[in-house]
């Protein structure tokens, strides 16, 4: 085997181990990551599975950002065209609740994220650290188009770009948390409606 086609395969393989990853920590956590029930799942070994992170957290770690990844896949990379200020926080928007849609299948579980946070928001360290440095980018992004926004005209001169931030985030942390624990088929329009509400002024 060529060196060129053994790291490709290696590359290859690293992709499906996270995942795989990423599908178990939505569901389990990233706690719930064993290298057993990768190797398991992937019909590989041990050895093969810990050889292309070395540690535990480098695995959970490489988890997050593949689950980062996906979700600028699918959130924010189909509104970068979009002209900044609400219409770019609308397409966002609109693609942060097809996101969690169950029927996407894009976290089996819910969102990543959510669960990360709820399992490291107490407990420093460095998954700690990188669940809240991604929620800090994400959030700088919304606030920047939101003082856009205001800035425009589109939205109120004393309208408060953080506070709507934070209120964004927690209408869709509150869909996430509706979908999964009652699978309520209201939730999505509910949630249209509040982030309506919120960037009408």
């Amino acid at each position: 085997m060529s060196p060129r086609k053994s790291a490709a395969e290696a590359r290859l393989t690293r992709q499906r181990i996270i995942e795989r990853s990423v599908a178990i920590a939505s569901v389990e956590g990233l706690e719930g990551l064993t290298i057993g029930r990768l190797a398991g799942d992937l019909e590989m070994s041990k050895a093969g599975v810990l050889g292309h992170f070395g540690t535990k957290e480098a695995l959970q770690l490489a988890a997050l950002d593949g689950a980062a990844d996906l979700f600028g896949q699918l959130v924010w990379q189909p509104a970068a065209d979009a002209p900044p200020g609400l219409a770019r926080l609308r397409a966002v928007c609109a693609g942060w609740a097809d996101y969690l849609v169950r029927e996407r299948g894009a976290f089996p579980g819910g969102c990543l994220f959510t669960t990360a946070a709820v399992e490291f928001d107490a407990r420093p360290g460095a998954l700690h650290d990188a669940v809240a440095r991604l929620y800090a980018h994400w959030r700088a992004r919304l606030v920047a188009d939101l003082r856009t926004a205001v800035e425009l005209g589109e939205l109120p001169r004393d309208a408060d770009p953080e506070q709507l931030a934070f209120e964004l985030l927690g209408a869709y942390f509150a869909l996430n948390h509706t979908l999964q624990l009652h699978a309520d088929p209201t939730a999505v329009e509910r949630t249209r409606r509040a982030v309506d509400r919120l960037l009408t002024g």
